[in-house]
């Protein structure tokens, strides 16, 4: 690639990294521990992405697409095989177990409410929520992360009540970075797509709102409409991927992908241009 035609993907890389080194600097990551980092994702993604019919990328052509020695792109292979994954099952399993509690016909009450249920017993149960939803992640394991979390909470009875349809990690876990690190993931691969699809390759959906004068006496409200009004869409998405998920009982000859949608909200306090 051409000086002239890397120079912007630089500077939109070093506008990307700030919000990424602000959470670095202020967990105590040093510029040295993010280096070993960032190799490790150059190695993986040139592995992954950059191989011929399929096939991972050799490491002479990953040392030479990357400029890491051959010595080093061993290294990071194995460490990028031997990290764990960015989106932690648990993580996914609980959503999945929240979606279903509003979402399966069963679990809902006459007016469309999800139901209180008992942790376990005949029938409608969280047991048998789980056995649905909540892949291979021990079903004490997720209960606990919920009440954690404030997703649920007793009710009368012995009987258990589900408080939100989205699974927030607790602030302080490291899910919830975790979690931080997958959000960047979707929106980057987005972007990037979009970036680089030919022509005849359909674009994901990207689009903001946002107006560089909006008087600050406004931000409460604004937060309160974004609330109420991203819910709904979620919402409504939700609905429609869990209409239209894969049936386990139906052979296909395709394999189940991940689809969603991302909102987020657009804050800047400074000047436009002087930082995220």
């Amino acid at each position: 690639m051409e000086e002239t035609s890397k120079s912007p993907v630089l500077t939109a890389c070093r506008l990307a990294l700030r919000p990424l080194v602000r959470l670095l600097l202020k967990s105590g990551v040093t510029w040295r521990e993010f280096e070993e980092v960032a190799k490790t994702a150059y190695v993986e993604v040139a592995t992954v992405d950059f191989g011929v019919r399929g096939r991972p990328t050799n490491i002479s052509r990953v040392a030479i697409l990357t400029g890491i020695n051959r010595r080093d792109v061993r290294k990071h292979r194995a460490l990028a095989e031997s990290a764990a994954p960015p989106a932690p099952q648990a993580m996914n399993a609980a959503q999945r177990v929240l979606s279903g509690w509003y979402q399966d016909a069963e679990f809902l009450d006459a007016d469309g409410a999800p139901r209180d249920i008992p942790v376990e017993g005949e029938g409608i149960s969280f047991v048998e929520l789980w056995r649905r939803y909540g892949g291979d992640i021990p079903m004490r394991a997720l209960l606990k992360e919920l009440h954690a979390v404030e997703s649920i909470q007793e009710a009368d009875a012995g009987q258990i009540k589900v408080l939100t349809r989205t699974y927030i990690p607790r602030q302080a876990d490291p899910a919830k970075t975790l979690r931080a690190g997958s959000v960047m993931e979707d929106l980057g691969r987005t972007v990037v797509h979009d970036l680089l699809a030919p022509p005849g390759v359909p674009l994901r959906f990207e689009r903001r709102a946002e107006n560089d004068a909006v008087d600050p006496r406004h931000l409460n409200e604004f937060r309160k409409y974004l609330d109420e009004q991203g819910m709904k869409l979620l919402e409504n998405v939700d609905a429609w991927l869990t209409e239209h998920q894969a049936n386990p009982d139906k052979e296909s000859s395709r394999a189940p992908i991940r689809l969603g949608v991302g909102v987020y909200h657009i804050q800047d306090d400074k000047e436009r241009g002087n930082g995220p």
